[in-house]
């Protein structure tokens, strides 16, 4: 199975979606059988660390996100993932609209996998650094969500 995260720049919420779900994959002992990235839809990040408060907040769960760098979505990762999971409606939409015919990939929201359908995960890097923390909840409780669909996904296979 493969699981990308995508925000707007890939310095935030996607890093942190990437380093926590590896994290816990690791814990439940899939981490051999889920590959998991992050990307932005944009193009202002390309090849940069995460934002620093979001590799402190990270940090300070146990979670190391340092080793990341920005990337950009691109086609052939509709081809390549089993999930794309956006943080917001705003990338959501722009994953739609970039989305091939015939994608083999499952596009939603990351927090539909916390039971919150529709749900968007804020974007912090304007605030300050509860805004991080927030993320982290948030990621934290979707990726167990996410983790007990691709249990299920895994032992079909």
């Amino acid at each position: 199975m493969r699981v990308l995260f995508v925000c707007l720049g890939n310095i935030c919420r996607s890093p942190t979606g990437e380093g926590v779900l590896r994290h816990k994959l690791e814990a439940a002992g899939l981490a051999d059988k889920v590959e998991v990235d992050s990307c932005g839809t944009s193009d202002w990040h390309l090849d940069q660390a995460p934002d620093p408060r979001a590799v402190e907040a990270a940090s300070r769960r146990g979670v190391d996100i340092r080793q990341l760098r920005g990337r950009q979505i691109s086609a052939e990762d509709f081809q390549y993932f089993d999930y794309i999971l956006a943080m917001d409606d705003s990338n959501l939409a722009n994953l739609e609209a970039l989305q091939p015919a015939n994608s083999r990939a499952r596009v939603g929201l990351f927090l539909e996998f916390a039971g919150r359908p529709g749900e968007a995960i804020p974007d912090p890097y304007t605030g300050d650094d509860k805004g991080f923390e927030a993320v982290l909840d948030s990621v934290e409780q979707a990726a167990d969500g996410l983790i007990a669909t691709l249990r299920k996904r895994l032992e079909a296979v």
